[in-house]
């Protein structure tokens, strides 16, 4: 390998690792503000799984869409 294709490939570890904190940051920040606005408004007395079948689905969508996700 000569020093070009070194340095590109450095170069694309270092972009790629940078760009997955990026993206994470943001859907943090994004994922507090949704919490945030919810907080106020539903009862504090719900049971910390979901109870209901449509919560459930939602929640095998977004498992199923993170291991997508994943293996990009």
């Amino acid at each position: 390998m000569n020093a070009n294709q070194i340095i590109s490939m450095v170069m694309r570890m270092v972009m790629r690792r940078l760009m997955r904190s990026g993206v994470n940051a943001g859907m943090d920040a994004v994922g507090k503000r949704m919490n945030k606005g919810k907080d106020g408004a539903e009862p504090s007395a719900q049971s910390p799984g979901p109870a209901t079948g449509e919560a459930q689905k939602r929640m095998k969508q977004t498992m199923r869409m993170t291991r997508k996700m994943g293996r990009m």
